[in-house]
């Protein structure tokens, strides 16, 4: 059964860092490319970065120059460590599998819709506050 988990979500006041882990079970992590999304309240999910097979990344233009997003295949784990936390980045993030790997590079762009990611995980909350 595939099965994503994130965690390592929570508050931090506005410049913090979070790092958040999404562990993947039930598949061969190794032979997907994995994709961050979130979903702020009242908004549509968009895709905020993306590494492939080969460790190809790619990030939003949101984020970019803030966000990393890295994997260990060995540990079947993705990170997505973020920085520089804003409120805007507000919001619950998902991973999920991007079952069509040339699409990571349309998630840098200003926005894109991760239509074709499959088996998201259920998600951790990041809310920047002062």
């Amino acid at each position: 059964q595939v099965e994503l988990l994130e965690s390592g979500g929570g508050s931090v006041q506005p410049g913090g860092s979070l790092r958040l882990s999404c562990v993947a079970s039930g598949f061969t992590l190794e032979s997907s490319a994995i994709a961050w999304s979130r979903q702020a309240p009242g908004k549509e999910r968009e895709g905020v970065s993306c590494i492939t097979t080969d460790g190809s990344t790619y990030y939003s233009d949101s984020v970019k120059g803030r966000f990393s997003i890295s994997r260990d295949n060995a540990k079947n784990t993705v990170w997505l460590e973020m920085n520089s936390l804003n409120p805007e980045d507000t919001a619950v993030y998902y991973c999920g599998i991007e079952s069509i790997e040339k699409f990571c590079r349309h998630y840098s762009s200003a926005f894109y819709y991760p239509g074709s990611v499959g088996s998201w995980g259920r998600g951790t909350q990041v809310t920047v506050s002062s």
